[in-house]
């Protein structure tokens, strides 16, 4: 039984190592280009329309309302990178099911990567709405002496989202191998699917989350760091 991702390794030369990490996420993010590919390359705006394009829209709209019910005005704008991370989460738990599969979202590393596109994009996102002394003023908000708070607050946010991440997908995957090595029968099947639905929650989570920062990055008058605790299961 492997605790991360990372112990797997196929090919390694020196101190250069091709690990299971490495691996799974390239093929996650082939998986996930080709089937962009795939379902997008043949649009229709008729009314009668493929099984693959009403699926595409299903997802797609659905992730646009949960961007906008989170507050952001202009959601469609999100929708590529937050988009992009909840895919990236829901797929890479999907595929547990994949005989010799790990899910790099065991793995710290992909977690605390996956975090740190959060913590650039909140800027990015702020600065472009705002501008650069808007963004900057809300650290200061309401008064100047939270603004070492407010920085603290912005880089513990981060580790907190890749810490999350990380274990309670690496816990997941690992009760199901103790099982799978103790009773090899009806109940893994039990936890396979509720780790499937566990992995599909912490997509949903992640994304809510990195939205709800960007939407308090974005807003006027509201300081870039959000509680997490409000939304946390």
């Amino acid at each position: 039984m492997h605790l991360s991702p990372d112990e797997i390794v196929f090919w390694q030369f020196g101190f250069v190592r091709l690990n299971a990490t490495i691996v799974f996420t390239w093929g996650l993010m082939l998986l996930l280009a080709l089937g962009s590919w795939l379902v997008t390359r043949g649009l229709s705006h008729e009314l009668q329309r493929s099984r693959w394009q009403n699926l595409l829209e299903i997802v797609v709209l659905g992730i646009v309302h949960q961007i906008e019910d989170v507050g952001l005005a202009q959601p469609r704008r999100y929708l590529a990178f937050l988009g992009s991370l909840f895919l990236f989460v829901a797929v890479a738990a999907l595929c547990t099911v994949l005989p010799g599969y790990e899910p790099p979202t065991g793995s710290l590393s992909t977690t605390a990567a996956l975090a740190l596109c959060v913590f650039v994009a909140v800027p990015w996102y702020g600065i472009r709405e705002r501008g650069l002394a808007g963004y900057l003023r809300a650290y200061a908000e309401p008064t100047v002496v939270m603004l070492p708070f407010n920085i603290i607050s912005e880089v513990s946010r981060t580790l907190a989202l890749a810490v999350r991440l990380f274990g309670n997908m690496m816990s997941g995957a690992m009760i199901l191998a103790i099982l799978l090595t103790i009773t090899p029968f009806f109940f893994p099947l039990v936890m396979t699917a509720l780790g499937l639905l566990t992995g599909m929650v912490q997509a949903y989570i992640f994304s809510i989350l990195a939205a709800v920062y960007i939407a308090a990055a974005t807003r006027d008058g509201a300081a870039p760091p959000a509680p997490a605790s409000a939304i946390e299961p």
